[in-house]
């Protein structure tokens, strides 16, 4: 199954499941319980804190949810906050969830010092649910802005082109799959 966020993050293939980790991971447990899927693959638009760049397509079964705080050391967790899919030896690019939208370009730097290279609001939820659920779930994302004090209006300026791209690269990948 492929999903989505919604609101503005709508896609002809996919089905919704709500905007930030609260909704998504309520909406998703709900799907889940009622018509457990084989497999989740979320898609959705992701900032970067650097290397990635703008319209770049990166596809992640690995989650994190570190607040900023946390590099400052200004705060811990005692629960669990990398989350992954992924049964492979290849290398991921950790995606990020957070409920807000990093805007401090030089902070979230110091994500890439662990791997954590782009965030999404999402996906931490979706990886949470798929591994309760023991339901295999990867991410395919399209870089929309940096996570700096632009990344509002950069976002809004390169969404529509990030979703066709999006588009693109899923039906091309499902293509590739169906085709083996």
């Amino acid at each position: 199954m492929i999903i989505c966020a919604g609101n503005s993050e709508n896609f002809s293939f996919a089905t919704p499941m709500g905007v930030g980790l609260i909704e998504t991971a309520m909406n998703l447990t709900r799907l889940c319980l009622f018509d457990k899927p084989e497999f989740l693959l979320f898609v959705g638009t992701a900032g970067s804190y650097g290397d990635a760049k703008i319209f770049d397509i990166i596809e992640s079964k690995t989650a994190a949810n570190i607040e900023l705080a946390f590099l400052e050391k200004n705060a811990y967790t005692p629960l669990e906050n990398v989350i992954s899919t992924n049964t492979t030896n290849k290398q991921d690019i950790i995606v990020n969830s957070s409920n807000y939208i990093s805007t401090n370009e030089e902070l979230t730097k110091r994500f890439l010092n662990f791997g954590v290279g782009i965030e999404n609001m999402e996906f931490f939820s979706v990886l949470a649910v798929a591994k309760e659920f023991e339901i295999p779930a990867g991410g395919v994302f399209c870089i929309t802005n940096y996570t700096n004090e632009n990344a509002h209006a950069d976002f809004l300026s390169n969404h529509t082109k990030a979703k066709e791209l999006l588009e693109e690269h899923v039906k091309r990948r499902i293509k590739e799959l169906t085709s083996r």
